[in-house]
């Protein structure tokens, strides 16, 4: 019976372990630390899995405020971007330039919006969003000297607004907020609540 017992244990591990939710998170070189480190912690707390994949052929990227951070792994070496649930894109203006100037990164974001994967951007990082076509009737927000870049997008200034697979977010003031809604849609209402109550923040 005890056998039995950690056997059941072990298939019920294995099974939650594969049923984790998978986030790749894009980082580049100026990008805000604040906007991507805030997302990458939250998550990591509600025990998604995170990856922070550098953009560029190094691990250690500079951040817009002289941050240094080391990267999970580089875009060369992860083989299926398909394995993950989520992109999300952390803002900052020269960050936000070298994500738009990467044709994988785009390549990347087009392929799960088409396939209905979910996709986050928050500050300037939603105006790549506008620029592939994928804000076409929806609810979004961004930085607000970018809002004219989210083309066809119906904008709004709320903190975060999610409309179907796509979730955007306006700066670094925003950032809490948009952690505990990309909790919220992987993990559910529950666990986001527990987050927040966690890290005794306002109520969403």
């Amino acid at each position: 019976m005890e056998i039995l017992d950690e056997r059941c244990i072990f298939i019920f591990c294995v099974e939650e372990e594969r049923t984790m939710s998978r986030v790749c998170v894009f980082f580049a070189d100026g990008l805000e630390e604040v906007e991507a480190l805030t997302v990458v912690d939250l998550l990591r707390r509600a025990k998604v899995e995170v990856t922070m994949v550098s953009i560029h052929e190094k691990e250690e990227i500079l951040g817009a405020h002289g941050i240094k951070i080391q990267a999970d792994a580089r875009m060369s070496q992860i083989d299926d971007y398909q394995e993950f649930d989520m992109v999300f894109l952390p803002g900052g203006g020269t960050g936000t330039d070298n994500l738009e100037n990467s044709g994988k990164v785009k390549e990347v974001v087009s392929e799960f919006a088409k396939k209905g994967k979910k996709v986050a951007a928050i500050c300037a990082a939603p105006r790549i969003l506008g620029g592939l076509g994928l804000l076409e009737g929806r609810r979004c927000t961004s930085y607000p000297s970018v809002t004219d870049r989210l083309l066809g997008g119906v904008v709004t200034e709320n903190a975060v607004e999610t409309d179907g697979n796509i979730t955007t977010s306006r700066g670094v003031g925003t950032a809490v907020d948009m952690g505990l809604e990309l909790i919220r849609i992987l993990c559910g209402e529950k666990r986001a609540e527990e987050i927040r109550e966690e890290i005794v923040y306002r109520r969403m």
